[in-house]
């Protein structure tokens, strides 16, 4: 019998270190400012319902608080997604990421407008 040659596995180059930590931190930025838009929204109803003389409702605070918490997770979900893969890949992986928050974020909004989040 003869022996067949073994093929290697071709190779993928890994992205450096610093330009997947460069990366992160520029599409961190843009996760961060969907944070803070969502921090600002929880500061301007309450500021409303201040105004209105009376407070947000435990859905409200719910809605409000998943607002915060979506670019959090949807970033972390991305970083994860995109660890190992070439540079194309990383920022298309972000990229979603910053579509899905916007998704949500505008059907978060179009769903509870903000007397729905008052009691």
């Amino acid at each position: 019998m003869s022996a067949e040659p073994t093929q290697a596995a071709p190779t993928r180059r890994a992205l450096p270190r610093w330009l997947a930590t460069t990366l992160a931190v520029v599409f961190g930025l843009f996760y961060a400012y969907d944070v803070w838009e969502a921090v600002g929204n929880v500061v301007g109803i309450s500021t409303l319902a201040s105004g209105l003389d009376t407070s947000i409702s435990v859905l409200g605070w719910a809605v409000l608080s998943i607002g915060v918490a979506v670019p959090i997770v949807i970033f972390l979900i991305a970083l994860r997604l995109g660890r190992g893969r070439d540079i194309l890949a990383q920022v298309l992986v972000y990229l979603t990421g910053l579509g899905v928050v916007a998704v949500v974020s505008l059907g978060i909004i179009a769903l509870f407008g903000a007397g729905e989040l008052l009691t």
